[in-house]
């Protein structure tokens, strides 16, 4: 089969390599699509991962072989591939929080292009128990959900406490996860969204989500957004993480409001022991979650069917996966990129 992998740092090549078959517990999946990541140009820079590796943890297609000892999965049965692998048996896998797994304590639990062999490829071996049925979802489109969807609803959900109807919650950058957040706290909560980006566009695209407010990210977003809140966004989620994005959610993040980093681009938070108006105000949470859960996968895919989320996809072949990786470094993408192979 063909398989786009990492062979070294910077390095990719679309490959022939072997089929794999499934053994016990595992079901082998067709791959219908694999939706790329920023996480994927993380990976694409690292030095230290067991190389050759393929990409994509994006993974969405159709059974094509079940292993022995697997029930409850038929031939040709439409599925979306959870992203995180844990142990299966500690006490946080066991209610379904794979990506808390004690196997991996503080660290980066694996999954599909995380550590194992990934999506971009025809075919992905998955444990059974990773999988969810998409029924008449299509599987190109619901690729990202795995991630783009399955990330936010996580994030929001563990900010939950504070999404009300009379709060205000950020989201700082609309891209791949950003407008999917948009979507999923307009289908969830009754907070009003304003949505940060630097890109006009993206913020055009983020009031058709639901923004109720955008803010061009530069050196008045903190004032116009602490100007539209009065005292300070309930929650807010940087779906960025660089320094700018991280000095802005501090900034304007209300007492006992809740700061979420998502995004991965390596700014540091300040967080000095005084008071304000030094440092963050007084009663903030910050998280820094990972993944999600796979009751939440089934809860972003129920918000899918419901027609409540839609992820914009712009469908590539996998032979263009270097080039598209290429865009996504550069900004070209849109939404979300879905190889198709």
């Amino acid at each position: 089969m063909k398989a786009f992998q990492l062979i070294g740092p910077g390095k990719t090549e679309l490959r022939d390599i072997e089929a794999p078959v499934p053994g016990p517990g595992q079901v082998l999946l067709k791959v219908a699509g694999s939706g790329v990541c920023h996480s994927d140009l993380h990976l694409l820079h690292a030095e230290q991962l067991p190389f050759p590796m393929t990409m994509g943890h994006e993974p969405a297609g159709w059974v094509a072989a079940i292993g022995p000892e697997v029930t409850g999965w038929e031939e040709g049965q439409a599925a979306i591939g959870y992203i995180v692998w844990g142990c299966g048996v500690c006490r946080h896998c066991a209610t379904g929080a794979e990506n808390a797994c004690e196997r991996f304590p503080r660290g980066l639990v694996p999954g599909p292009g995380l550590g194992y062999p990934g999506a971009m490829a025809d075919y992905l071996l998955v444990p059974a128990r990773a999988l969810v049925p998409l029924g008449d979802l299509d599987p190109v489109d619901s690729a990202p959900l795995a991630d783009a969807a399955l990330t936010p609803y996580h994030a929001i959900d563990r900010a939950k406490a504070v999404l009300t109807p009379s709060s205000t919650a950020v989201v700082i950058g609309v891209g791949g996860l950003g407008h999917m957040a948009v979507q999923i706290l307009r289908a969830v909560t009754g907070a009003r969204v304003i949505a940060v980006d630097v890109d006009p566009a993206r913020l055009e695209a983020a009031r058709g989500y639901g923004a109720d407010e955008t803010v061009l990210s530069g050196r008045e977003a903190a004032t116009e957004i602490l100007d539209l809140t009065k005292t300070g966004a309930d929650a807010v989620f940087d779906f960025v993480g660089a320094q700018p994005t991280l000095d802005l959610g501090a900034a304007v993040v209300s007492s006992y409001g809740h700061l979420t980093v998502v995004g991965l681009a390596g700014g540091v938070l300040g967080f000095p022991a005084a008071g304000p108006p030094v440092g963050l105000p007084w009663g903030a949470t910050v998280s820094k979650p990972y993944g999600g859960t796979r009751r939440d996968l089934h809860e972003v895919l129920a918000l899918a069917r419901q027609g409540r989320i839609r992820v914009h996809v712009d469908r590539h072949p996998l032979s263009d996966a270097a080039k598209v990786l290429d865009d996504l470094e550069h900004g070209k993408i849109q939404g979300r990129a879905v190889l198709t192979p």
